[in-house]
């Protein structure tokens, strides 16, 4: 693991080869200097470049990026070198035509984007390697380059060429064995798919069977992880001890498995984009999913505890906005203040590198209105002076909040086999009654937003990570979760192992709160349903089974009080499994001629822990009771706060505590504040009272700052 500088790495992707022509000869001491007096410490280069690396076949131009380390090692930046293996060159794809990627089973993605390409075809490999092994060869020695990122934003596509179909069918024979065993396993006997020999085996393109979809998602992902893994052999070959290796990964891709793809690097990185401007208001009366770009502080928030998820460690954000992001119709660049707070909420949840998107706006391509830190003029303005103060900062915190280690009031198990299985077979509707494929997070969002509107903090674990039914990964103990997690949420968790079920009620058994949503365990790792009633395995830990569900195509109310403290005007909304209660205790009902016979929420002890089932998908208030039941008190400990302020604490590497306090709104804020408290700013002691401004953010630790 590198040693990084003794403060957050700030900075921003530099790529001074795309400069307009008549800039370049003075532009590369003016922006290096610029960046130095900002307080950047980091730059990220060459990831996109393969063609300028390589402009012919075996013909290398690998100079061209030396004076750009040499002024950055100047200056102290430290350097972030990219493998350009995301965007092939022109004469690659004129000269290996076959190495073009499919999304059709021979239909061929046209040229003149990017990632293209069948990352698995051997002419692609000795090409990639190549020049993978030319640049770091060059450049891993120079003083500046502190880590690698390889390829860029991966698993773009879900590639259907005959060479990855015909290893997915090998993969299929080494896992099952035999085409009978595979046909039992799958269920082919349904619509007459039983297959007679591996040669009958369908091609994905119409594909039906939720059996073959559960496997082809693995395996894609699982080829993403392999080539990532690939590159970042290579490059150890070159890369000194203390210099990383990672990727940017763009959590929302089709054939990304974090956890997976992560296990083979040495940090996780990533690349969070937000809606800027209102998108960062709170109070915000909107509900919103996770896409590529966020919208609402409430996914912002997701989005950094998904990143630290991914290893269960600190992170790196490798790409985030400068200004306004994607596209010549959508320009809303932030609010005075919204820079800094956006930063400082990605920090407090772990991020130990804020990078921007990038330095100058460019002046061509797909990407003209993707605002920089500069503007297209190449003159500062409200952005740079801005990410300047925010430098300061950065400067001013020094290693108090590398690495943070957020708190957590509850923790929410994260399924990506059950969130692409509902990609394609989604439990509930749009509303205009189409299929949703963002179902998994439409049932596993709300448990989040009320946790963040009870002011109470997350912690996202894979369930890979806790159980590993292929035992490859040794996971804690349920005894130990118990202690590391009081309060697991567990929904949408649909594909589950026998094992992990046993794992989750020992879990409850040894002392925790286990707490299940909609559609947890209703089906095997095999995506079938199976025979016991739900929840499979743990309805006798719950008290509580159903064999009877429905979507609701309106909210319904729930009743108001009872031990959760439910707000009138709370509703259920999306889904109701019929629960049958055998023991468990009702938290809460439906008030509903139909379904008020089935309660909404039940709760029962389970040896020296409890199983809590959630039969709906809760709307916004009574997300926000359930969340303030199951943590009574917050961990950051400055009680109840006013709807525009969040609260998120964590602990630093040497032990002490940190509070990190914002204001989204354009209200100043005074608020009550515990004692004994330092800004870490401004070194001053805290009073009674914290003054926050419009768009503001302060941060706060226990004690004195040195």
């Amino acid at each position: 693991m590198a040693e990084y500088p003794a403060r957050v790495l700030f900075g921003a992707a530099y790529y001074h080869e795309y400069q307009p022509y008549d800039l370049t000869e003075d532009r590369l001491k003016t922006d290096l200097d610029l960046m130095a007096e900002a307080k950047f410490t980091v730059i990220r280069v060459g990831e996109s470049v393969w063609s300028t690396w390589e402009p012919e076949n075996g013909v290398f131009d690998l100079d061209w990026l030396q004076p750009v380390l040499d002024g950055a090692h100047e200056r102290g930046i430290a350097v972030v070198l990219g493998t350009p293996t995301y965007a092939v060159p022109p004469w690659l794809a004129r000269q290996y035509p076959e190495i073009a990627g499919e999304r059709r089973t021979g239909e061929r993605i046209g040229w003149g984007a990017r990632q293209e390409v069948d990352f698995t075809h051997p002419a692609f490999r000795f090409h990639a390697e190549r020049i993978i092994r030319r640049i770091t060869a060059r450049y891993a020695s120079h003083p500046a380059v502190i880590g690698f990122q390889v390829d860029n934003e991966p698993g773009n596509e879900l590639l259907h060429n005959r060479g990855v179909f015909e290893r997915f069918t090998d993969h299929l024979r080494l896992k099952y064995g035999d085409v009978e065993t595979l046909n039992r396993e799958w269920g082919l006997v349904y619509w007459s798919h039983r297959l007679s020999t591996w040669a009958d085996l369908w091609t994905p393109d119409g594909n039906a069977q939720p059996q073959y979809d559960v496997a082809w998602r693995e395996f894609q992902a699982r080829q993403v992880t392999e080539f990532i893994g690939w590159q970042a052999d290579i490059v150890r070959e070159y890369a000194r001890p203390e210099q990383f290796v990672t990727t940017c990964i763009s959590y929302t891709r089709p054939a990304v498995e974090d956890d997976e793809l992560t296990d083979r690097l040495d940090i996780a990185a990533g690349n969070p984009y937000y809606a800027m401007q209102d998108g960062l208001r709170l109070p915000d009366p909107a509900d919103h999913h996770q896409k590529w770009q966020t919208t609402g502080v409430r996914a912002l928030y997701q989005t950094a505890d998904w990143m630290f998820s991914s290893r269960q460690a600190p992170f790196l954000v490798t790409e985030t906005n400068a200004s306004s992001i994607g596209f010549p119709w959508d320009n809303r660049p932030a609010y005075d203040g919204q820079w800094r707070q956006a930063a400082w909420a990605l920090v407090a949840r772990g991020a130990r590198m804020i990078e921007y998107w990038h330095w100058h706006t460019l002046h061509f391509g797909a990407e003209t209105y993707w605002g920089g830190v500069l503007p297209h003029t190449g003159k500062p303005g409200r952005t740079y002076a801005e990410l300047a103060r925010l430098g300061e900062e950065f400067d001013t915190a020094g290693d108090l909040v590398v690495g943070l280690t957020p708190d957590a009031d509850l923790t929410i198990v994260y399924s990506t086999p059950s969130k692409w299985l509902m990609q394609k077979y989604p439990p509930l509707a749009t509303p205009d009654g189409e299929p949703d494929p963002a179902a998994y997070h439409g049932i596993l969002d709300p448990f989040y937003q009320g946790a963040f509107d009870a002011g109470r903090q997350v912690r996202i674990v894979h369930a890979r990570q806790l159980h590993d039914p292929d035992g490859e990964r040794p996971g804690p103990t349920p005894r130990e979760a118990a202690r590391q997690h009081p309060v697991l949420v567990v929904p949408a968790l649909y594909l589950a192992a026998d094992s992990t079920l046993d794992w989750l009620a020992a879990y409850a058994e040894a002392g925790g709160h286990l707490v299940l949503g909609p559609r947890t365990g209703y089906a095997d790792e095999e995506a079938r349903a199976r025979t016991d009633r739900a929840p499979a395995k743990l309805a006798e830990a719950a008290g509580v089974s159903y064999d009877e569900f429905s979507n609701l195509l309106a909210e319904v109310p729930v009743t108001p009080g009872g031990p959760l403290g439910i707000p009138a005007g709370a509703t259920a909304t999306r889904w109701a499994d019929g629960l049958t209660v055998d023991g468990a205790d009702i938290l809460a009902g439906y008030e509903h001629p139909h379904f008020g016979r089935w309660p909404a929420i039940t709760t029962r002890r389970h040896g020296a822990g409890r199983v809590t089932c959630v039969g709906t998908v809760p709307g916004r208030e009574l997300a926000r009771a359930l969340a303030e039941w199951l943590a009574p008190e917050p961990r950051h400990g400055w009680g109840e706060l006013p709807a525009s302020i969040t609260v998120t604490s964590g602990t630093a590497p040497d032990g002490r505590r940190v509070y990190v306090v914002h204001n989204w709104a354009w209200e100043p804020v005074s608020l009550s504040a515990p004692a004994g408290l330092t800004d870490v700013l401004s070194g001053q002691a805290l009073g009674e009272t914290a003054e926050l401004g419009a768009w503001d953010v302060r941060v706060f630790v226990e004690g004195k700052t040195c």
